[in-house]
């Protein structure tokens, strides 16, 4: 995580999530929301698996989707990754900035794309793959990152401390 980025976030500075904890909540918790815009200027949010390569977030996104045809007129979005239950043990960050899609779109198992080793990799670990540790592409999935461009976190925990 930039720390540059940490720096940004005025409110609620007391209960921020270090860049540590930044990395280990993105790098364990295994939902994220997305919020996107549709052509009407009304939201879109959904719910999907992601993964943090310490610099980005990848969604491994259906491509005749809502979010794909949203973030391809207009890539500026919102993404929410949190956890906890009790209002004491809530803890999260929210993202912004814009997705780029990266490399075939749609993807195959045909296709080489050098770029996306590492996030494939990460994805396979995290959500089970192949007993090689690939992914398995299915032509109606494609790469989108988000690099952050603002970040804002919560950590109810360290209320009180």
């Amino acid at each position: 995580m930039k720390p540059d980025l940490i720096e940004t976030q005025r409110r609620g500075r007391k209960i921020a999530l270090t860049p540590e904890e930044l990395d280990t909540l993105l790098t364990e918790e295994r939902l994220c929301r997305v919020a996107t815009l549709t052509s009407s200027g009304a939201p879109h949010l959904s719910p999907l698996y992601f993964v943090w390569d310490g610099t980005s977030v990848w969604l491994y996104s259906v491509v005749r989707s809502q979010r794909w045809t949203d973030l391809a007129r207009d890539p500026r979005t919102a993404v929410v990754v949190d956890g906890g239950t009790a209002f004491h043990e809530l803890h999260g960050v929210e993202l912004r900035g814009r997705f780029e899609a990266v490399g075939p779109a749609p993807r195959t198992d045909a296709q080489d794309a050098p770029e996306l080793a590492d996030p494939e990799r990460l994805f396979a670990a995290k959500y089970g793959g192949r007993p090689d540790g690939s992914m398995f592409h299915d032509g109606r999935h494609a790469w989108l990152r988000l690099t952050p461009e603002k970040v804002a976190s919560w950590d109810h925990r360290k209320i009180g401390r």
